[in-house]
């Protein structure tokens, strides 16, 4: 994992998530989920592009099981969304990376037009 990518834990989610104004996009995934495993390389790069507009962040459900359940993550890879501490959108299971991108895109840009 990059340095681009911060490891999302049940002690640093309220700092790194709830209580940050900027745009974070969290990665609910585990080591034993295949699909998990397509949606990592993505994550990844959508990490290096969108450097400086969104914090992207990964949790592994195994070690953080309650925040998984906090949100109701039934499936994963399940990507989150939040501003404000709170879930804006979400992406359930693997999808082509240009699907990430027109969600990231289209919540940036509600962003700037509530600025």
């Amino acid at each position: 994992m990059s340095e681009l990518v911060t490891i999302a834990t049940t002690a640093n989610w309220e700092t790194e998530v709830g209580k940050t104004g900027e745009l974070v996009m969290v990665d609910f995934w585990a080591d034993w989920c295949g699909p998990c495993k397509t949606v990592a390389p993505i994550v990844e790069e959508l990490a290096r592009e969108y450097q400086g507009k969104i914090k992207v962040m990964k949790l592994n459900t195994d070690e953080a099981p309650d925040v998984a359940t906090r949100f109701q993550i039934m499936s994963i890879p399940t990507i989150l969304f939040f501003r404000n501490g709170q879930t804006v959108d979400k992406i359930v299971g693997a999808r082509p990376k240009q699907h990430f991108k027109q969600t990231i895109d289209a919540l940036l840009a509600q962003c700037s037009a509530a600025v």
